[in-house]
Protein backbone atom coordinates (compact mmCIF):
# COMPACT_ATOMS: atom_id res chain seq x y z
CA UNK A 1 0.00 0.00 0.00
CA UNK A 2 1.52 3.33 -1.06
CA UNK A 3 0.73 6.14 1.32
CA UNK A 4 2.18 9.63 1.19
CA UNK A 5 1.71 10.85 4.72
CA UNK A 6 0.19 13.98 6.19
CA UNK A 7 0.22 15.00 9.83
CA UNK A 8 -3.13 14.96 11.63
CA UNK A 9 -1.93 17.07 14.55
CA UNK A 10 -2.03 20.63 13.21
CA UNK A 11 0.12 21.94 16.07
CA UNK A 12 3.12 20.45 14.30
CA UNK A 13 2.73 22.65 11.26
CA UNK A 14 3.75 26.10 12.51
CA UNK A 15 7.39 25.70 13.57
CA UNK A 16 9.76 27.92 11.61
CA UNK A 17 12.76 25.78 12.48
CA UNK A 18 11.01 22.50 11.73
CA UNK A 19 12.48 19.83 9.49
CA UNK A 20 10.49 19.56 6.28
CA UNK A 21 9.98 15.92 5.41
CA UNK A 22 8.57 14.23 2.34
CA UNK A 23 7.42 10.76 3.40
CA UNK A 24 6.10 7.71 1.63
CA UNK A 25 5.29 4.78 3.91
CA UNK A 26 4.66 1.47 2.15
CA UNK A 27 3.21 -1.80 3.38
CA UNK A 28 1.55 -2.67 6.65
CA UNK A 29 0.44 -0.64 9.69
CA UNK A 30 3.55 -1.80 11.55
CA UNK A 31 5.60 0.11 8.99
CA UNK A 32 3.39 3.14 9.55
CA UNK A 33 4.16 3.06 13.27
CA UNK A 34 7.90 2.82 12.54
CA UNK A 35 7.60 5.87 10.29
CA UNK A 36 5.69 7.87 12.89
CA UNK A 37 8.24 7.03 15.58
CA UNK A 38 11.08 8.15 13.33
CA UNK A 39 9.33 11.46 12.64
CA UNK A 40 8.70 12.01 16.35
CA UNK A 41 12.36 11.39 17.11
CA UNK A 42 13.73 13.99 14.69
CA UNK A 43 15.21 17.12 16.31
CA UNK A 44 12.74 19.99 16.50
CA UNK A 45 9.48 19.36 14.72
CA UNK A 46 8.62 17.54 11.50
CA UNK A 47 6.51 19.26 8.86
CA UNK A 48 5.31 16.95 6.12
CA UNK A 49 5.44 18.42 2.63
CA UNK A 50 3.84 17.30 -0.62
CA UNK A 51 6.88 16.84 -2.84
CA UNK A 52 10.66 16.35 -2.49
CA UNK A 53 11.46 19.82 -3.82
CA UNK A 54 10.08 21.31 -0.59
CA UNK A 55 11.87 18.88 1.73
CA UNK A 56 14.99 18.76 3.85
CA UNK A 57 14.54 14.99 4.16
CA UNK A 58 12.88 12.60 1.72
CA UNK A 59 12.04 9.35 3.51
CA UNK A 60 10.83 6.12 1.91
CA UNK A 61 9.83 3.37 4.35
CA UNK A 62 9.74 0.24 2.23
CA UNK A 63 7.99 -3.11 2.24
CA UNK A 64 9.81 -6.26 1.16
CA UNK A 65 7.29 -8.92 2.16
CA UNK A 66 6.28 -10.24 -1.28
CA UNK A 67 7.37 -9.72 -4.88
CA UNK A 68 4.88 -6.98 -5.82
CA UNK A 69 5.76 -5.06 -2.65
CA UNK A 70 9.47 -5.26 -3.51
CA UNK A 71 8.74 -3.95 -7.01
CA UNK A 72 6.63 -1.10 -5.64
CA UNK A 73 9.32 -0.16 -3.14
CA UNK A 74 12.10 -0.09 -5.76
CA UNK A 75 9.93 1.92 -8.14
CA UNK A 76 9.11 4.45 -5.41
CA UNK A 77 12.79 4.85 -4.48
CA UNK A 78 13.78 5.46 -8.10
CA UNK A 79 10.96 7.94 -8.70
CA UNK A 80 11.76 9.84 -5.51
CA UNK A 81 15.49 9.87 -6.28
CA UNK A 82 14.74 11.31 -9.72
CA UNK A 83 12.52 14.01 -8.21
CA UNK A 84 15.21 14.88 -5.66
CA UNK A 85 17.85 15.20 -8.37
CA UNK A 86 15.71 17.71 -10.25
CA UNK A 87 15.64 20.19 -7.35
CA UNK A 88 18.18 22.98 -6.97
CA UNK A 89 18.80 22.05 -3.32
CA UNK A 90 18.23 18.28 -3.14
CA UNK A 91 16.98 16.85 0.16
CA UNK A 92 18.70 14.07 2.02
CA UNK A 93 17.25 10.82 0.66
CA UNK A 94 16.78 8.08 3.28
CA UNK A 95 15.40 4.62 2.57
CA UNK A 96 14.21 2.49 5.47
CA UNK A 97 12.37 -0.72 6.27
CA UNK A 98 12.02 -4.30 5.19
CA UNK A 99 13.50 -3.92 1.71
CA UNK A 100 16.69 -2.54 3.25
CA UNK A 101 16.91 -5.47 5.66
CA UNK A 102 16.39 -7.93 2.84
CA UNK A 103 18.49 -6.45 0.02
CA UNK A 104 20.40 -3.59 1.66
CA UNK A 105 23.94 -4.29 0.42
CA UNK A 106 22.81 -4.97 -3.13
CA UNK A 107 20.66 -1.83 -3.21
CA UNK A 108 23.41 0.37 -1.79
CA UNK A 109 25.68 -0.65 -4.65
CA UNK A 110 23.02 -0.01 -7.28
CA UNK A 111 21.60 3.23 -5.84
CA UNK A 112 24.44 5.55 -4.78
CA UNK A 113 22.00 8.48 -4.87
CA UNK A 114 20.50 7.26 -1.57
CA UNK A 115 22.16 9.04 1.36
CA UNK A 116 21.08 6.77 4.22
CA UNK A 117 19.89 3.18 4.50
CA UNK A 118 17.92 2.30 7.65
CA UNK A 119 17.36 -1.40 8.27
CA UNK A 120 14.86 -2.91 10.68
CA UNK A 121 17.80 -4.25 12.71
CA UNK A 122 18.37 -0.71 13.94
CA UNK A 123 14.81 0.57 14.45
CA UNK A 124 15.62 2.25 17.75
CA UNK A 125 18.35 4.34 16.14
CA UNK A 126 16.43 5.46 13.04
CA UNK A 127 15.88 9.04 14.31
CA UNK A 128 19.56 9.32 15.24
CA UNK A 129 20.71 7.98 11.86
CA UNK A 130 18.35 10.33 10.00
CA UNK A 131 19.51 13.31 12.06
CA UNK A 132 23.15 12.54 11.32
CA UNK A 133 22.38 12.22 7.62
CA UNK A 134 20.89 15.73 7.89
CA UNK A 135 24.04 16.94 9.65
CA UNK A 136 22.26 17.85 12.90
CA UNK A 137 22.43 16.56 16.44
CA UNK A 138 19.85 13.90 17.38
CA UNK A 139 17.37 14.63 20.14
CA UNK A 140 17.57 12.89 23.48
CA UNK A 141 13.94 13.20 24.59
CA UNK A 142 10.81 11.68 23.00
CA UNK A 143 7.83 13.98 22.39
CA UNK A 144 4.26 12.92 21.70
CA UNK A 145 4.24 10.63 18.70
CA UNK A 146 3.67 12.16 15.30
CA UNK A 147 0.26 11.03 14.10
CA UNK A 148 -0.24 10.51 10.36
CA UNK A 149 -3.42 8.46 10.10
CA UNK A 150 -6.94 9.92 10.24
CA UNK A 151 -7.65 11.87 13.46
CA UNK A 152 -9.98 9.10 14.63
CA UNK A 153 -7.52 6.20 15.03
CA UNK A 154 -3.89 5.24 15.50
CA UNK A 155 -1.90 2.02 15.32
CA UNK A 156 -0.05 0.88 18.44
CA UNK A 157 2.71 -1.63 17.71
CA UNK A 158 3.45 -3.86 20.69
CA UNK A 159 6.34 -5.94 19.41
CA UNK A 160 8.71 -6.83 16.62
CA UNK A 161 9.58 -10.02 14.76
CA UNK A 162 7.95 -13.44 14.72
CA UNK A 163 8.42 -16.76 16.50
CA UNK A 164 6.81 -18.86 13.76
CA UNK A 165 8.46 -20.48 10.74
CA UNK A 166 5.79 -20.54 8.02
CA UNK A 167 7.42 -21.85 4.86
CA UNK A 168 6.03 -19.13 2.60
CA UNK A 169 7.01 -16.15 4.76
CA UNK A 170 10.20 -14.07 4.74
CA UNK A 171 9.27 -11.96 7.76
CA UNK A 172 11.44 -13.82 10.34
CA UNK A 173 14.49 -13.35 8.13
CA UNK A 174 13.65 -9.67 7.67
CA UNK A 175 12.35 -8.64 11.08
CA UNK A 176 14.00 -11.27 13.24
CA UNK A 177 12.68 -13.28 16.15
CA UNK A 178 9.87 -12.18 18.44
CA UNK A 179 10.75 -9.22 20.66
CA UNK A 180 7.84 -7.97 22.75
CA UNK A 181 7.91 -4.31 23.71
CA UNK A 182 7.83 -3.60 27.48
CA UNK A 183 4.29 -3.04 28.72
CA UNK A 184 5.25 0.22 30.41
CA UNK A 185 6.49 1.64 27.10
CA UNK A 186 3.30 0.52 25.33
CA UNK A 187 1.16 2.16 28.01
CA UNK A 188 3.11 5.42 27.73
CA UNK A 189 2.63 5.47 23.98
CA UNK A 190 -1.07 4.68 24.35
CA UNK A 191 -1.37 7.60 26.76
CA UNK A 192 0.37 9.91 24.28
CA UNK A 193 -2.07 8.89 21.57
CA UNK A 194 -5.19 9.29 23.68
CA UNK A 195 -3.98 12.74 24.76
CA UNK A 196 -4.34 13.63 21.07
CA UNK A 197 -8.07 12.81 21.39
CA UNK A 198 -7.69 9.71 19.24
CA UNK A 199 -10.77 7.54 19.75
CA UNK A 200 -9.57 4.17 18.47
CA UNK A 201 -6.29 2.43 19.23
CA UNK A 202 -5.42 -0.58 17.09
CA UNK A 203 -2.90 -3.05 18.47
CA UNK A 204 -0.61 -4.51 15.81
CA UNK A 205 2.25 -7.01 15.78
CA UNK A 206 3.18 -9.97 13.65
CA UNK A 207 1.27 -12.13 16.15
CA UNK A 208 -0.45 -10.35 19.03
CA UNK A 209 -1.17 -13.63 20.82
CA UNK A 210 2.59 -14.21 21.25
CA UNK A 211 3.10 -11.00 23.23
CA UNK A 212 5.31 -11.62 26.23
CA UNK A 213 6.12 -15.22 25.38
CA UNK A 214 9.71 -14.28 24.55
CA UNK A 215 9.91 -13.20 28.20
CA UNK A 216 8.47 -16.49 29.38
CA UNK A 217 4.98 -15.11 30.02
CA UNK A 218 2.24 -17.18 28.32
CA UNK A 219 -0.41 -14.64 29.42
CA UNK A 220 1.37 -11.54 28.18
CA UNK A 221 -1.41 -10.31 25.90
CA UNK A 222 -4.09 -10.72 28.58
CA UNK A 223 -2.00 -8.74 31.09
CA UNK A 224 -1.37 -5.99 28.56
CA UNK A 225 -5.07 -5.74 27.70
CA UNK A 226 -5.93 -5.48 31.39
CA UNK A 227 -3.48 -2.59 31.81
CA UNK A 228 -4.68 -0.77 28.71
CA UNK A 229 -8.31 -1.03 29.77
CA UNK A 230 -7.47 0.14 33.28
CA UNK A 231 -5.58 3.12 31.88
CA UNK A 232 -8.50 3.95 29.57
CA UNK A 233 -8.76 7.04 27.41
CA UNK A 234 -9.97 5.37 24.22
CA UNK A 235 -13.47 4.67 22.89
CA UNK A 236 -12.38 1.62 20.89
CA UNK A 237 -9.56 -0.87 21.34
CA UNK A 238 -9.08 -3.17 18.36
CA UNK A 239 -6.66 -6.04 17.80
CA UNK A 240 -5.15 -7.10 14.47
CA UNK A 241 -3.23 -10.32 13.71
CA UNK A 242 -4.33 -13.02 16.16
CA UNK A 243 -2.78 -16.35 15.17
CA UNK A 244 -5.33 -19.21 15.32
CA UNK A 245 -3.28 -21.25 17.78
CA UNK A 246 -3.23 -18.36 20.24
CA UNK A 247 -6.98 -17.71 20.25
CA UNK A 248 -7.69 -19.79 23.34
CA UNK A 249 -10.48 -19.94 25.86
CA UNK A 250 -8.86 -17.58 28.38
CA UNK A 251 -8.39 -14.83 25.80
CA UNK A 252 -11.92 -15.26 24.44
CA UNK A 253 -13.47 -15.22 27.91
CA UNK A 254 -11.54 -12.06 28.74
CA UNK A 255 -12.67 -10.25 25.58
CA UNK A 256 -16.28 -11.30 26.13
CA UNK A 257 -16.33 -10.21 29.77
CA UNK A 258 -14.38 -6.98 29.26
CA UNK A 259 -16.86 -5.45 26.84
CA UNK A 260 -16.41 -1.89 25.60
CA UNK A 261 -14.02 -0.43 24.56
CA UNK A 262 -12.41 -3.78 23.67
CA UNK A 263 -14.06 -4.80 20.42
CA UNK A 264 -15.26 -8.36 19.65
CA UNK A 265 -13.39 -8.11 16.34
CA UNK A 266 -11.11 -11.01 15.43
CA UNK A 267 -8.50 -10.81 12.69
CA UNK A 268 -7.33 -14.43 12.49
CA UNK A 269 -5.06 -15.21 9.49
CA UNK A 270 -6.04 -18.79 8.61
CA UNK A 271 -4.21 -18.83 5.22
CA UNK A 272 -6.00 -22.02 4.13
CA UNK A 273 -8.60 -24.53 5.27
CA UNK A 274 -7.30 -27.88 4.02
CA UNK A 275 -5.02 -29.72 6.50
CA UNK A 276 -2.67 -30.92 3.75
CA UNK A 277 -1.94 -27.36 2.64
CA UNK A 278 -1.73 -26.01 6.18
CA UNK A 279 0.82 -28.70 7.00
CA UNK A 280 2.78 -27.96 3.82
CA UNK A 281 2.76 -24.27 4.78
CA UNK A 282 4.32 -25.06 8.15
CA UNK A 283 1.56 -23.19 9.93
CA UNK A 284 1.55 -23.23 13.74
CA UNK A 285 -2.10 -24.36 13.55
CA UNK A 286 -2.76 -27.25 11.17
CA UNK A 287 -6.06 -28.57 12.51
CA UNK A 288 -9.56 -27.85 11.30
CA UNK A 289 -9.98 -24.04 11.33
CA UNK A 290 -13.64 -24.54 12.16
CA UNK A 291 -12.57 -25.24 15.73
CA UNK A 292 -11.21 -21.74 16.33
CA UNK A 293 -14.23 -20.12 14.66
CA UNK A 294 -16.56 -22.21 16.79
CA UNK A 295 -14.68 -21.18 19.94
CA UNK A 296 -15.14 -17.51 19.08
CA UNK A 297 -18.79 -17.77 18.09
CA UNK A 298 -19.81 -19.97 21.01
CA UNK A 299 -18.85 -17.11 23.34
CA UNK A 300 -19.63 -14.13 21.12
CA UNK A 301 -22.17 -15.02 18.40
CA UNK A 302 -22.14 -11.40 17.26
CA UNK A 303 -18.33 -11.24 16.84
CA UNK A 304 -16.89 -9.93 13.58
CA UNK A 305 -14.28 -12.25 12.07
CA UNK A 306 -11.87 -11.48 9.25
CA UNK A 307 -9.15 -13.64 7.77
CA UNK A 308 -6.74 -13.98 4.86
CA UNK A 309 -6.18 -16.91 2.52
CA UNK A 310 -3.35 -17.81 0.17
CA UNK A 311 -4.36 -19.57 -3.03
CA UNK A 312 -2.04 -21.39 -5.40
CA UNK A 313 0.39 -22.59 -2.75
CA UNK A 314 2.74 -25.28 -4.14
CA UNK A 315 0.87 -28.55 -4.34
CA UNK A 316 -2.60 -27.02 -4.05
CA UNK A 317 -4.84 -29.15 -6.26
CA UNK A 318 -8.35 -28.50 -7.52
CA UNK A 319 -9.59 -30.69 -4.66
CA UNK A 320 -7.70 -28.62 -2.08
CA UNK A 321 -9.08 -25.41 -3.56
CA UNK A 322 -12.63 -26.76 -3.65
CA UNK A 323 -12.28 -27.61 0.03
CA UNK A 324 -11.24 -24.02 0.71
CA UNK A 325 -14.22 -22.67 -1.24
CA UNK A 326 -16.59 -24.95 0.64
CA UNK A 327 -15.10 -23.75 3.92
CA UNK A 328 -15.61 -20.09 3.01
CA UNK A 329 -19.24 -20.72 2.05
CA UNK A 330 -19.83 -22.55 5.32
CA UNK A 331 -17.91 -20.19 7.62
CA UNK A 332 -19.65 -17.01 6.39
CA UNK A 333 -16.88 -14.74 7.59
CA UNK A 334 -17.37 -10.99 7.78
CA UNK A 335 -14.19 -10.00 5.94
CA UNK A 336 -11.83 -12.03 3.75
CA UNK A 337 -8.64 -11.11 1.93
CA UNK A 338 -7.31 -13.45 -0.76
CA UNK A 339 -3.75 -13.39 -2.10
CA UNK A 340 -2.02 -15.48 -4.73
CA UNK A 341 1.05 -17.30 -3.47
CA UNK A 342 4.36 -15.60 -4.28
CA UNK A 343 7.57 -17.70 -4.21
CA UNK A 344 9.77 -15.53 -2.01
CA UNK A 345 13.53 -15.80 -2.26
CA UNK A 346 15.01 -17.52 0.77
CA UNK A 347 11.81 -19.26 1.85
CA UNK A 348 11.37 -23.03 1.89
CA UNK A 349 8.22 -22.89 -0.23
CA UNK A 350 10.02 -21.16 -3.11
CA UNK A 351 11.94 -24.35 -3.92
CA UNK A 352 9.05 -26.75 -3.48
CA UNK A 353 7.82 -28.87 -6.36
CA UNK A 354 4.34 -28.58 -7.91
CA UNK A 355 4.36 -24.81 -8.24
CA UNK A 356 0.94 -23.60 -9.44
CA UNK A 357 0.78 -21.57 -12.70
CA UNK A 358 0.18 -17.85 -12.27
CA UNK A 359 -3.01 -17.91 -14.33
CA UNK A 360 -4.47 -20.60 -12.09
CA UNK A 361 -3.58 -18.62 -8.96
CA UNK A 362 -5.35 -15.54 -10.27
CA UNK A 363 -8.38 -17.52 -11.39
CA UNK A 364 -8.66 -19.06 -7.92
CA UNK A 365 -8.22 -15.70 -6.22
CA UNK A 366 -11.00 -14.14 -8.26
CA UNK A 367 -13.33 -17.09 -7.72
CA UNK A 368 -12.86 -17.08 -3.95
CA UNK A 369 -13.43 -13.33 -3.76
CA UNK A 370 -16.64 -13.70 -5.76
CA UNK A 371 -17.86 -16.21 -3.19
CA UNK A 372 -16.97 -13.89 -0.34
CA UNK A 373 -18.53 -10.85 -2.02
CA UNK A 374 -21.91 -12.57 -2.11
CA UNK A 375 -21.54 -13.59 1.55
CA UNK A 376 -20.55 -10.07 2.56
CA UNK A 377 -23.49 -8.55 0.66
CA UNK A 378 -25.93 -10.89 2.39
CA UNK A 379 -24.47 -10.34 5.86
CA UNK A 380 -24.51 -6.56 5.58
CA UNK A 381 -28.23 -6.49 4.75
CA UNK A 382 -29.02 -7.23 8.42
CA UNK A 383 -27.82 -3.71 9.23
CA UNK A 384 -30.38 -2.04 6.98
CA UNK A 385 -32.32 0.65 8.93
CA UNK A 386 -30.39 -0.07 12.15
CA UNK A 387 -28.83 2.71 14.21
CA UNK A 388 -25.10 2.28 14.85
CA UNK A 389 -22.15 4.29 16.13
CA UNK A 390 -19.87 5.42 13.32
CA UNK A 391 -16.36 6.72 13.93
CA UNK A 392 -15.69 9.35 11.27
CA UNK A 393 -12.25 9.10 9.66
CA UNK A 394 -12.15 11.70 6.90
CA UNK A 395 -14.03 13.87 4.46
CA UNK A 396 -14.71 12.28 1.10
CA UNK A 397 -12.12 13.63 -1.40
CA UNK A 398 -14.73 14.28 -4.10
CA UNK A 399 -17.97 15.10 -2.27
CA UNK A 400 -17.48 17.65 0.54
CA UNK A 401 -20.77 16.84 2.29
CA UNK A 402 -19.95 13.13 2.44
CA UNK A 403 -17.62 11.56 4.98
CA UNK A 404 -15.94 8.17 5.37
CA UNK A 405 -16.21 6.36 8.66
CA UNK A 406 -16.35 2.92 10.23
CA UNK A 407 -18.60 0.89 12.47
CA UNK A 408 -17.09 -1.30 15.20
CA UNK A 409 -16.85 -4.24 12.79
CA UNK A 410 -14.85 -2.32 10.17
CA UNK A 411 -11.08 -1.91 10.57
CA UNK A 412 -9.31 0.82 8.61
CA UNK A 413 -7.56 0.09 5.30
CA UNK A 414 -8.54 -3.60 5.16
CA UNK A 415 -12.34 -3.74 5.52
CA UNK A 416 -15.25 -1.92 3.97
CA UNK A 417 -16.27 1.56 5.10
CA UNK A 418 -19.40 3.45 6.06
CA UNK A 419 -20.20 6.50 3.95
CA UNK A 420 -21.94 8.99 6.22
CA UNK A 421 -23.49 12.43 5.96
CA UNK A 422 -25.65 14.71 8.05
CA UNK A 423 -25.38 17.25 10.89
CA UNK A 424 -22.42 17.14 13.30
CA UNK A 425 -20.43 14.76 11.13
CA UNK A 426 -16.73 15.61 11.13
CA UNK A 427 -13.43 13.70 11.21
CA UNK A 428 -12.52 12.32 14.61
CA UNK A 429 -16.06 12.22 15.99
CA UNK A 430 -18.15 9.22 16.98
CA UNK A 431 -21.71 9.79 15.78
CA UNK A 432 -24.93 7.81 15.91
CA UNK A 433 -26.36 7.16 12.45
CA UNK A 434 -28.98 5.08 10.68
CA UNK A 435 -27.92 2.68 7.94
CA UNK A 436 -29.91 3.65 4.85
CA UNK A 437 -28.18 1.43 2.26
CA UNK A 438 -26.02 -1.69 2.22
CA UNK A 439 -23.62 -2.67 -0.53
CA UNK A 440 -21.27 -5.59 -1.18
CA UNK A 441 -18.64 -4.42 1.29
CA UNK A 442 -19.72 -0.92 2.38
CA UNK A 443 -22.57 0.79 4.20
CA UNK A 444 -24.29 4.17 3.73
CA UNK A 445 -25.52 6.03 6.80
CA UNK A 446 -27.28 9.25 7.75
CA UNK A 447 -27.24 11.05 11.09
Amino acid sequence: MTDQLTISNASLLDEEDAIRVYVVSLGCPKNRVDTERLLAGLPGRAILVENPSQADLALINTCGFIGPAVEESVRTILETAEACAETSDPPVLAVAGCLVSRYGEELAEQMPEVDAWLSTDELDTWPELAARALGIDPRTDMPDRVHTTAPSYAYLKIGEGCRHACRFCAIPSIRGRLRSDPDDAILREAARLTRMNISELILVAQDLTAHGQDRGDPNGLLKLLEKLLEQGGMERLRMLYLYPKGVGNDLLDFIRDAGSPLLPYFDIPLQHAHPDILKAMGRPFTGDPRHVLNRVRSRMPHAAIRTTFIVGYPGETDIHFKSLCDFVREARLDHVGVFPYYPEEGTAAATMEDQVPEAVKEERRQHLMEIQEEISREKLTVWQDQTVDVLVDEQHPEWPELYIGRTWFQAPDIDGVTYISGPKVEPGKMVSAQIIETKSFDLVALT
